[in-house]
């Protein structure tokens, strides 16, 4: 008996758009979903690459009209891999459509766009939202979740969060990720929204308070590019000839913060740590265990049970593959056979599918309340660095 479909319209064909085609069409194959993802349309503004990425990645349809492929009445879940500043638009318009959505993050590029698509999701209850907080769909850092909720770590004393990256140089061009119109931030919302998810996911705390904040610019101009980026974070993009322009979002965000169950915290995001390319982690520090996470060593979840006996007591390096023990392992490879990148997206295509189809996905979908929360924690942030002050959640709304 053939499962229902799922139709799918993606919005995007670069990094993202690559990342979410390679998910759709490997889920069903390693997992038993109760729907089909169907491939049916990808919408894109270059119609010179759009057809043959079409063709290279399996979709049926391409269209450089994307309110026209959201308005199809056979596609049921609307994607959005676009860039941060035209989420608010799409997503209001997939929902007003009877849509299912799913979104990159950060959820938008703004707080007061991150609201109206919150609003509307509200608006519209019978469609699903989602965001693709993929570090989520790690095993470790899904292990670590589980572990929390069990009880393993018990009241949580400091939180640790860092993304750092080192590609932004001052040779990089001027590409849309440094333009606060199209990004709107620089690394605070491309990688710190990953830790400041990841690390009230796995804690289960909200961030109340943040006592104080920093953001940097280092290269202040760039040189405009005469090509893009082609697909990477910045790959492909050229300078032009000595032209330049002015960089409008940080380089770098360092803030200090309060949870709602008394922990603190201190976060990092940059994309000037020399040496680190991505290395993107978090830990829980509790009063009966910890956890660390590394996504340079992604298959691994460090492990302290501060309840074992002293003679036995120490950091444990659990390697994440074992079935069915281990979050997504089922689906994959044999003990210590180990996954990547690309299985994080395959994961989260897997649990939304799953979501769809009305079981429960592996461990929760982000939606577009949840995803806001995050949001306001990245504005909380941008406002006490501005202003050089602390600034609680309950002024950010």
């Amino acid at each position: 008996m053939s499962k229902p479909a799922i139709n799918i319209c993606l919005i995007g064909q670069k990094f993202m758009g690559r990342a979410h085609s390679n998910a759709y069409l490997k889920a069903p194959k390693f997992f038993d979903l109760p729907v089909e993802p169907v491939m049916h349309t990808v919408a894109a503004q270059d119609k010179a690459s759009l057809e043959p990425f079409a063709k290279k990645w399996g979709w049926k349809n391409a269209s450089v009209n994307w309110r026209e492929a959201i308005r199809n009445p056979e596609i049921q879940l609307v994607d959005i891999t676009a860039q941060n500043h035209m989420h608010r638009e799409m997503a209001i318009a997939a929902l007003e459509s009877g849509k299912h959505l799913a979104c990159e993050k950060p959820l938008a590029g703004s707080l007061d766009d991150a609201r109206q698509m919150r609003d509307a999701a509200r608006k519209y209850p019978k469609s699903k939202t989602s965001v693709w907080w993929s570090y989520r769909r790690t095993p470790a850092v899904a292990l670590a979740y589980q572990l929390a909720r069990a009880g393993k770590i018990g009241r949580i004393y400091h939180v640790r969060g860092y993304y750092l990256q080192d590609w932004a140089g001052p040779d990089v061009p001027l590409i849309w990720r440094f333009d606060k119109k199209v990004a709107g931030s620089g690394s605070h919302g491309d990688l710190g929204a990953h830790i400041i998810d990841m690390a009230r996911f796995i804690s289960g705390e909200e961030i109340t308070e943040i006592n104080g904040a920093i953001a940097e610019t280092f290269i202040k101009e760039r040189l405009i590019p005469s090509i893009g980026s082609a697909g990477g974070i910045a790959g492909g993009a050229k300078s032009g000839h000595g032209k330049k322009g002015t960089v409008e979002v940080d380089d770098a965000t360092l803030f200090l913060c309060r949870f709602s169950g008394g922990a603190v915290g201190n976060f990092e995001a940059t994309r000037f740590s020399t040496g680190y390319q991505n290395k993107n982690g978090v830990e829980i520090h509790g009063e009966k265990g910890a956890v660390s996470f590394n996504f340079e060593d992604m298959n691994h979840l460090s492990w302290f049970d501060n309840t074992a006996d002293a003679k036995v007591k120490g950091w444990t390096k659990i390697m994440v593959t074992h079935a069915p023990d281990h979050p997504y392992a089922h689906a994959w490879w044999p003990d210590a056979h180990i996954i990547g990148y690309e299985h994080t997206f395959i994961n989260q295509a897997a649990d939304i599918m799953m979501s769809l189809g009305g079981a429960e996905p592996t461990i929760p979908l982000s939606d577009f309340e949840d995803a806001f929360q995050t949001q306001r924690v990245l504005e909380a942030v941008s406002v006490s660095a501005a202003e050089r002050r602390p600034v609680k959640l309950m002024e950010i709304e």
